[in-house]
């Protein structure tokens, strides 16, 4: 968001707002206000959800109430990744406001080893129910990504009219969003991404030709912040994994990135990363788990996988 509003800026002072990718569809959908994919729920039961609908935990279970409602809530530490809870009793809003501010955010819950940590510590803590990350909400980014981040003015979204499915930011309050009418014609910001994710089913060598032909090269991974991009676009993947640029040099006994950079950063799956009897069989490659946490994993270079190109 910050990076728009200096976007803006710089390209005119007399801009007051302008059109990005937030539209309104007519169902309600629930999302993590981290931005990760919904793959697991632990529901007491849920018959139905709408607006202004967040998640609290109880006894293990999820229930879903008003955000309005003050509760405890717990906070997801990117740092230690660790969780952190605080006992004030605050609105869903208030909490997320908070985890962002000190913290990564609320909560995310993505298996039932995590519920029940969490449970844990909300007994050690004698908390009986606390907020989580999930929320409901009928706005969806038009590159179909899952981040559940919201910069809403106050009072907004209102629809009024009964037609305002579209988003605009208000450059002078600052970097706001405001509900508007689609039809509306409003300077835009376009946004390209530096990863693609291309959903064909290609051996390691057919991708590898793919990505130098039409983009630039299969991704490295060389740090946290380019594994956070690997892991926003490969949840949208058709294979249980992804193809990367990373490849196993036999004669020199040693994993290499296809630009010639040596491995610093790594995010492997626990035995993937072992070289033994590699070269006795046929060539690995690296990919990305499209699921999970997202490590790498050492596959035959012949697997046919979707696949991951840069574009810069």
């Amino acid at each position: 968001m910050n990076k728009i509003n200096q976007l803006i800026m710089s390209v005119s002072n007399s801009l007051t707002d302008v059109w990005f990718g937030l539209n309104k569809l007519s169902v309600y959908k629930w999302k993590w206000s981290l931005g990760d994919h919904v793959n697991y729920t632990n529901w007491s039961n849920v018959d139905s959800n709408g607006p202004d609908d967040c998640v609290y935990m109880r006894d293990g279970s999820w229930h879903h109430q008003s955000c309005n409602m003050k509760m405890s809530f717990i906070c997801y530490n990117e740092s230690i990744k660790g969780f952190i809870i605080d006992d004030s009793s605050v609105s869903w809003r208030d909490a997320q406001i908070f985890c962002r501010q000190y913290y990564t955010d609320l909560i995310s819950v993505r298996n039932q080893t995590e519920n029940q940590q969490i449970q844990n510590i909300m007994n050690n803590k004698n908390i009986s129910e606390v907020w989580i990350g999930l929320f409901s909400d009928s706005w969806e980014w038009s590159d179909e990504s899952e981040s559940g981040f919201r910069n809403w003015m106050s009072g907004e979204p209102n629809n009024q009219g009964g037609s305002e499915d579209c988003t605009e930011v208000i450059v002078t309050d600052p970097g706001h969003w405001n509900d508007l009418p689609c039809s509306i014609s409003l300077t835009f910001v376009c946004h390209e991404d530096n990863l693609i994710l291309i959903q064909m089913n290609l051996s390691w060598s057919e991708a590898l030709r793919y990505c130098r032909e039409n983009h630039v090269d299969l991704v490295s991974v060389d740090s946290e912040e380019i594994q956070g991009w690997l892991t926003k676009v490969t949840d949208r993947a058709s294979t249980d994994a992804v193809w990367m640029g990373l490849n196993y040099y036999c004669q020199m006994n040693l994993w290499i990135w296809i630009l010639g950079e040596a491995v610093c950063y790594q995010n492997w799956a626990l035995g993937n990363e072992t070289r033994l009897m590699y070269c006795n069989t046929e060539h690995r490659a690296g990919a990305v788990q499209s699921g999970g946490d997202h490590l790498w994993i050492s596959l035959p270079q012949s697997h046919k996988l979707n696949f991951i190109c840069s574009r810069k």
